[in-house]
C-alpha cells in the first residue's frame, strides 16, 4: 500500500512528464476536466485538474465536481503515474475502474497509448 507522500511523488513525476509531452498536449488541448481518484485499498483520496491539456494540480482529498471518477489500489496508481505498467491492462482486467463519460473514458484511453505506446 502506498501513504500520501509516495502517491505525492509519482504524481509530481507525472505531471512533468505530461506536461511536457508536446504530443499529448496538443493532442488535448481544448480538453478541461477535474478528476478523483479513490485508492480502493486505503481510502486515499486526490483530486487532478486538467486545463486545455495541462495538469494544473494533483492535490490531496476531492477538490471541485468530477468529471471523470478513477479508482484502483494506491500501488497500481503510483506505478501507472511512475511508467512501470500501463493501465490499460489493468482497466480490461477490472482492476482499475472509470467513471464518466465515454468520450472521456475515450481521451484517457488515447492518453494511454499516447504515455505507454508499447504496451
Amino acid at each position: 500500500m502506498a501513504e500520501w507522500g509516495e502517491l505525492a511523488d509519482a504524481l509530481a513525476d507525472y505531471t512533468v512528464n505530461c506536461n511536457g509531452n508536446e504530443r499529448l498536449r496538443k493532442m488535448q488541448r481544448d480538453w478541461s476536466r477535474t478528476l478523483h481518484f479513490i485508492c480502493s485499498d486505503t481510502g486515499t483520496t486526490f483530486s487532478m485538474m486538467v486545463e486545455r491539456g495541462e495538469i494544473q494540480s494533483a492535490p490531496e482529498g476531492h477538490v471541485g465536481t468530477p468529471d471523470i471518477v478513477v479508482t484502483a489500489a494506491s500501488e497500481t496508481f503510483c506505478d501507472m503515474f511512475w511508467g512501470d505498467l500501463n493501465p490499460v491492462q489493468k482497466y480490461l482486467r477490472g482492476e482499475i475502474t472509470v467513471k464518466g463519460s465515454q468520450e472521456d473514458v475515450m481521451r484517457l484511453d488515447a492518453i494511454s497509448f499516447v504515455i505507454w505506446p508499447d504496451a
